[in-house]
């Protein structure tokens, strides 16, 4: 009897270290990915690229790297029960609403909230309909859409949750965004001194298309302070759009994309079960962060609101390691060519579009 007794002591005692040991191992990979994020500006001073390089980049090399190692030990398999995914996103995500003050949006930029508006529909409808002619899986044509239209990966994650995409699907769109991120952040800036755009004009052009909030940062930097502000203004406006999408995803999806021929239609109950929650999460820690850097005052509350953004920071470095602990090759070779041709002709409407609503809604605009 003792021994009967011990093998599920035994069998219960397995079922969890092997998770705890996954666990463990993307805080490692992230750990080494916060310590590249400092370290590589500092080995290589003076070097605008290693500058630029954002975390991103980093996290999905090093689970791509774990990936393979895990893979060649037999390994993967049983630890990634701890890889969360899905938990890490959306509680990155919850906290990105932390970063977003409504009151500064819509007292400080009105002519931002036209251009997000205009700029993510038509974008995000262009690439809808060009992954559509080309033949793209529905969940990734969403992923797609939501990444070059509104704020990259973090769109491209949202999305992905309300379309239940798979995660290497996610993984190639945020790969995408950051292959065509990480040289926008040079060439705009250079283009925009170029076409001779003042810097209000050249920060709403940057801030409408490079798809990641740190490249726009590091690209407004580089256009000059008042082209920061309006680009940061700008991007964060279409951050805070990103609920918008995700329920006009979820109900599409739901409606059209997945409803069989003869069901019956979905109602409310079934479009709140596949809506996706932390979303709500993401809208009320915007609102909170309103109602306090109202009540405390900017000065005050910055340090408050820093330390949700650090916190933000590390949990989408998690998810990223995992993506990159989880990912297929095979998956890759399946999508092909036409995702980068499809994000190509995207960024290319979107950087047109974005330069001529630029000009037109910010032509005279100061920053107060």
């Amino acid at each position: 009897m003792s021994g009967e007794a011990a093998v599920p002591t035994a069998t219960k005692a397995t079922a969890w270290q092997w998770p705890a040991l996954g666990v463990l191992t993307v805080l490692v990979l992230a750990a080494g990915t916060r310590a590249l994020e400092k370290g590589v500006p500092e080995w290589f001073t003076g070097s605008d690229l290693a500058k630029a390089i954002e975390y991103p980049v980093y996290a999905i090399a090093l689970g791509l790297l774990g990936n393979a190692v895990l893979t060649a030990t037999g390994l993967r398999d049983r630890l990634a029960a701890g890889f969360r995914t899905e938990f890490f996103i959306k509680t990155g995500l919850v906290l990105l609403g932390a970063s977003i003050n409504l009151k500064v949006i819509v007292t400080a930029a009105g002519p931002a909230i036209v251009q997000g508006i205009v700029l993510i529909s038509a974008v995000f409808l262009f690439t809808w309909w060009l992954g559509g002619r080309l033949g793209l899986d529905d969940r990734l044509r969403a992923l797609l859409s939501a990444a070059v239209s509104i704020c990259g990966v973090s769109a491209a994650i949202a999305a992905a949750g309300a379309v239940q995409a798979r995660r290497e699907q996610l993984a190639y769109s945020a790969s995408l965004v950051i292959a065509f991120a990480l040289p926008s952040i040079f060439v705009l800036p250079a283009l925009a001194s170029a076409l001779g755009l003042s810097p209000e004009v050249a920060g709403a052009w940057i801030g409408g298309n490079i798809d990641t909030t740190a490249a726009v940062t590091a690209a407004g930097t580089l256009a000059g302070e008042n082209a920061l502000a309006v680009a940061t203004i700008v991007k964060v406006t279409q951050n805070a759009l990103i609920g918008v999408v995700v329920v006009a995803l979820t109900a599409w999806f739901a409606f059209r994309i997945e409803r069989r021929p003869g069901a019956e239609r979905p109602g409310a109950g079934e479009l709140w079960r596949r809506f996706p929650k932390f979303v709500l999460g993401f809208v009320a820690a915007s609102v909170v962060t309103t109602w306090y850097l109202t009540t405390v005052g900017a000065a005050e509350g910055k340090a408050v609101v820093g330390v949700a953004n650090d916190l933000r920071t590390w949990f989408l470095i998690l998810a990223f390691v995992s993506i990159g602990l989880e990912f297929r090759v095979a998956s890759l070779r399946e999508a092909g060519w036409r995702p980068v041709a499809v994000f190509a002709a995207a960024t290319v409407a979107n950087v047109l579009l974005a330069l001529g609503l630029a000009t037109v809604l910010f032509s005279g605009f100061t920053v107060a």
